[in-house]
């Protein structure tokens, strides 16, 4: 089974990747978590002689690479090593990150390779239990010191574990966003979707082409806030779909009102008239903001998770966390190196940096402190959503899921099919696609 489900992840993993952050330059922290299974206790759990400096029959401390592979900016990547190549000088530990496209199948190829491998990786949690079904990851919970943990919101803590066990150590995450045009927006932003509803009703003309608010409405990213909000789920933690559950119907069947004042929904239509102009508001993530800018356009910023639904909870988009695994023979190699490494990359000064230079959201909590990252509209409206944000399934099966949630979308919104009667269909379908992978 492992095999079959590394195989058609690597053909149909997911799309919704984190390539990079935002390009805008300019309370209440969730700090706690539970990671009682993933640590032991306030010490690294390695044995003592692992962890001191290793040196030669001279006493020089020897020199220790650890090579990265990824498949992001590389300049937030070097950033990131030189910040950790910096503080780890004294103790010979340097990073070397190496990009590598189709990274999903170059870890898969040399995923269990020493010589030619990664000693870790940091990619798309989203990706990890494609990975961890290789059999190629170790465990970061004797890496990792608890209070490291804490410190991490607790959003990003859970999109790196899988199965109980905590496999990935959160750099950064985006979330959707409530992104419109403070010269066409008319007075303050609705803090429920049913008062947002009513201004799109008043202020949207489809005969001329202009628009309240778009949205991806078909686009099962882009209607997860309302699916997750309504209690509902396209795939749960033991891999059932959930697109006939009441819960995910009464949220289609919300989301389609909306989806009849938010023109064709397709990502080129609404990006390009909110862009032009035609639409006051679009819902989104950090990656329009350059094409914003570009077009000239004064916008401001909101957190979806400022929106109430009508069942009084708020909305709820999946998140997507860049998160760093470690290869099980790295792990067991090179303990030291890779936890002093670990803790350098999710390190507050590494997201104030991340902050301040590219408009990642940070994991770490702390990095929230700095002056100039708390006065960043996009990434508090983030920091915001993370309250209410649920990590994208990171599961093998979540793969084969967005086409059946997709189509059922498509059907309920543009052909107006019945939503129960569409519902069982493509529910039906999710589970022989899910079938097929065993």
């Amino acid at each position: 089974m492992k095999k079959k489900i590394s195989i058609a992840l690597c053909v149909i993993l997911t799309a919704v990747s984190l390539a990079g952050c935002g390009s805008q330059k300019n309370s209440d922290d969730a700090t706690g978590t539970n990671v009682e299974d993933s640590t032991k206790d306030n010490n690294i759990q390695n044995d003592d002689t692992e962890n001191e400096i290793k040196k030669n029959d001279t006493g020089e401390v020897l020199a220790t690479e650890v090579k990265i592979w990824h498949d992001g900016d590389e300049a937030i990547m070097q950033t990131i090593a030189d910040y950790v190549n910096k503080q780890l000088a004294d103790e010979q530990i340097t990073v070397a990150f190496e990009k590598k496209a189709g990274l999903t199948d170059q870890m898969q190829l040399y995923g269990n390779d020493e010589v030619n491998g990664p000693d870790m990786y940091l990619y798309a949690h989203d990706s990890l239990g494609a990975f961890v079904e290789m059999g190629i990851l170790a465990p970061i919970k004797d890496l990792v010191n608890k209070n490291v943990l804490s410190d991490l919101l607790p959003m990003t803590i859970e999109a790196g574990q899988y199965k109980g066990e905590q496999y990935l150590l959160p750099v950064y995450y985006e979330t959707l966003l409530f992104l419109y045009n403070t010269d066409l927006w008319e007075g303050e932003i609705p803090t429920t979707t049913d008062e947002l509803y009513e201004y799109m009703t008043a202020h949207t003309d489809t005969e001329t082409g202009t628009y309240a608010v778009v949205n991806q409405h078909s686009t099962a990213y882009n209607v997860a806030p309302y699916i997750n909000g309504y209690g509902g789920y396209i795939l749960n933690e033991d891999a059932q779909p959930g697109l006939n559950m009441e819960e995910t119907k009464e949220a289609i069947a919300y989301n389609k009102k909306f989806a009849q004042l938010q023109a064709d929904g397709d990502y080129n239509t609404v990006t390009a008239l909110f862009n032009e102009g035609k639409a006051a508001a679009i819902i989104g993530g950090p990656w329009l903001i350059s094409g914003i800018q570009d077009a000239g356009i004064n916008y401001g910023i909101k957190s979806l998770a400022e929106f109430t639904l009508p069942n009084g909870n708020a909305l709820a988009p999946y998140s997507g966390v860049q998160g760093i695994g470690v290869m099980k023979y790295s792990a067991e190699k090179k303990a030291d190196a890779i936890s002093k490494v670990l803790e350098a990359i999710v390190s507050p000064e590494v997201g104030i940096m991340l902050a301040n230079e590219f408009n990642c959201a940070p994991s770490n909590s702390k990095a929230y402190d700095d002056a100039n990252v708390a006065e960043n509209e996009m990434i508090m409206a983030m920091k915001e959503t993370a309250k209410t944000a649920q990590p994208m399934p990171n599961i093998p099966e979540m793969s084969v899921m967005w086409g059946p949630a997709e189509q059922l979308l498509a059907a309920v919104n543009k052909s107006d099919e019945d939503v129960d009667i569409a519902a069982e269909v493509y529910q039906e379908q999710a589970l022989t696609a899910i079938a097929d992978m065993q």
